[in-house]
């Protein structure tokens, strides 16, 4: 079950990524990400930062699948971890964003990956 929860949330980081990349693209979502500073399309520094992001992501997503025994756990236990601690980062700041529609996505999608990423490294290990 911890394996399939880790899929579950690389899933939902996979969901964010393509998220970064439909700001990096242009698109006029700039109100539902960095805490709303720049609505419509976002500035060529703003789209920079949703690349390093997805960096970021899919190296939660790894971490966790990993923790979780998945292809023989290649990475250190202590990138779960990070990946926990990061995840509640981005929970917090997106709960308390300026952005009606930032809170209203990203929280309950970050308070969920939040929940399955605790849970992984908890329960799974």
């Amino acid at each position: 079950m911890t394996v399939q929860i880790a899929h579950l949330y690389a899933t939902l980081c996979l969901g964010a990524v393509f998220f970064q990349v439909a700001l990096i693209a242009g698109l006029p979502l700039g109100e539902w990400t960095q805490g709303g500073r720049h609505p419509g399309v976002l500035p060529w520094r703003a789209r920079a930062l949703a690349a390093l992001s997805i960096r970021v992501l899919v190296c939660m997503a790894l971490a966790v699948v990993s923790a979780a025994g998945f292809a023989g756990g290649f990475w250190p236990r202590w990138t779960g971890w990070a990946a926990v601690l990061v995840t509640a980062a981005l929970c917090a700041l997106n709960w308390v964003s300026r952005t009606a529609p930032e809170r209203a996505v990203w929280g309950p999608v970050n308070s969920i990956m939040l929940a399955l990423a605790t849970y992984v490294m908890v329960v799974g290990g």
